[in-house]
This record gives C-alpha cells, structure tokens and sequence, in this order.
C-alpha cells in the first residue's frame, strides 16, 4: 500500500461515548476569516470561495457582513458579492449585521439569516459597540424584532466570553445573563465566542453549563473558538461533551479580531473535520475538497495556511 493510499484511510474511527452523533459546522472563513486581512481580497476570490466551500459539503456558509466599510473595509462589497454569489437551495448564507441600517442591506439582498454582535463584558461593549454593556441591548432589540417580523432567523454572537484583555477572565455566569437577554429578545442561537483565545476546556464547560443553568437549552448554543493558546481543539472536544452540536470554524484557519488585537485564527475547519471523523461523529464535509480550497485561497493571500491539516494533507 503506498503512503497515499495509507492516509485516505487515516485518522482511524473510534466513537467515543457522550459525543453527538452529527456536528452542524458553522463555517465564517468567508466573513471572520477574511474580514482582518489587510489587503483587499477581490470580491470574484470571495464568491469563488464560498462556491468551493459549498461544493466541499459546508452547509452554513457565512457570507460577508453589512458593516459600514470605514470601520471593515474589506468587507465593504457585501452586497456585490451577494449579487454575484450563485446561491444554492439547501445551502445557509448568513450575514452579520450590526444596526438597523445593515438590516436594510441584508433585507435588500434577500437575507434569511442574519446575525448580530453582542459583547459579554463591558468594556468590549464600549470599544466595539460604542455602547454600554446594557445600551447594547436597546439597539438590537429593534433589529431583532424586525428580521423575526421579516421571517429571518436571528444569531447573537457573544463576544469576549471567556476572557477580555482589557477585564482578565469573564464569568460564566455573567455570560450567561448576557446570553439569557439575547434568548428572551428572539435570537434563535447563541455563539459563545472565545474572542482572544484565553478558554480552556473546563472553563469551557462552565460557561455552558451556567447557560443552561439559566434556561438556554444545549441546541441553542454554539462555540466560537480562537486557537491563541492552541486550546481551541481541546475547548470544542468539552463543548461536544456538553452537548453542544454546531461548531464555528473558519477555513484554512483564516481570521481574527479586527478590535482585539490579541485575537489569531479561528478553528481551522480541517483541523475539526479531522477530529470529528477520527471520533465518527457525522458532518458531511469532503476533507479533501476543503484542504484543496484552503491551499487555493492561501495562494491567493500569499501565505500558508495555519491548519495543521491543510499542512499536513496540502504539502
């Protein structure tokens, strides 16, 4: 057998008891993956993405957001790439949206999934919502009400919900109290977002736990997690644990934090594709079709992809 052949048949298969049969991805290579690059990326690129993301088997594909372009410039074609986005019946395009002026776009685009961005901490609320960690809540109320009126479904991610670097450590339970707000506003899911990476997978199990603690059932929840500390794997393998069954992960291990600097990569898609099929938990992914598209859209930023998975299957 040659060592290619050997590899197709690798990570082998073994089911673990308390994990989910099936695994819903969540994949925001095209809009948190992208949005940090300082380059421009051409709007044909991103809509070429998305299209081998889809032919990969990725389900939820989020799309771009509808921010305004002074504060993400490179995101500033939202609607063009929409125009020219071929999209497909039985696949999701979620976009982010931060007021009830990027409703209007979304809406204007044809939108039926749209997400939000909430902060767990109070000074993140200040430095990326102009808000205060309570205001937050009285300017998505309205965009919440009109996309559910509109018949959209409406995701709130929760930022900084493991560890801020301005205000250390978060407390489970206060993201719960900010999650639980979000819940009882209409949003149908939340994203427990470890902006900065500092989770680990214990602290991972508190937040959900405080959570469901407040009355947040385990299929509203998701985990967003950033592999500063390269625990990101180790945190999402706790989540499962837990219950939870949709996982953001970005292409390619593509994005950051525009407002953290702190903040590196996502959860490559690859790496947790790896992971899943190795514990035979369903997700629909063609692993290699995804490495091909990562190495494809790692030409064309220039550098390397920092997946363990593309480096190790894309060489």
């Amino acid at each position: 057998m040659s060592e290619q052949a050997g590899i197709r048949q690798l990570p082998m298969q073994v089911p673990t008891d308390g994990l989910p049969e099936r695994v819903t991805i969540y994949e925001v290579g095209a809009r948190d993956g992208l949005q940090n690059e300082k380059t421009v990326v051409p709007v044909e690129v991103k809509a070429e993405f998305l299209d081998r993301l889809a032919d990969a088997g990725l389900g939820v594909l989020e799309a771009t957001s509808f921010v305004h372009p002074k504060w993400v410039p490179q995101l500033a074609d939202a609607a063009d790439l929409l125009e020219r986005l071929g999209r497909r019946d039985g696949i999701d395009y979620p976009v982010l949206v931060p007021n009830e002026r990027g409703l209007d776009r979304a809406l204007d685009a044809g939108v039926r999934h749209i997400a939000i961005f909430a902060s767990a901490t109070e000074t993140f609320a200040r430095k990326n919502l102009n808000r205060t960690l309570d205001e937050q809540f009285t300017m998505f109320d309205p965009v919440v009400k009109r996309a559910r009126g509109e018949g959209l479904r409406v995701r709130a991610y929760v930022s900084m919900a493991f560890g801020d670097p301005w205000e250390g450590a978060v407390t489970p339970a206060q993201v719960a109290v900010v999650g639980r707000r979000l819940v009882e506003m209409g949003c149908w899911q939340l994203s427990l977002g470890d902006t900065i990476g500092t989770g680990t997978p214990g602290h991972a199990e508190a937040v959900i736990d405080a959570c469901v603690s407040a009355g947040i059932g385990t299929d509203a929840l998701a985990v967003h997690f950033h592999d500063t500390y390269g625990q990101a794997l180790a945190n999402t393998l706790a989540a499962l644990r837990r219950g939870v069954t949709t996982v953001d992960a970005s292409a390619g291990g593509l994005g950051g934090c525009p407002y953290a600097a702190s903040a590196t990569g996502n959860l490559a898609t690859e790496d947790l594709v790896w992971m899943l099929d190795g514990l035979g938990i369903g997700h629909d992914v063609d692993l290699r079709a995804l490495v091909e598209t990562s190495t494809w859209m790692a030409g064309k930023l220039g550098r390397p992809s920092p997946s363990r998975v593309v480096r190790a299957l894309g060489g």
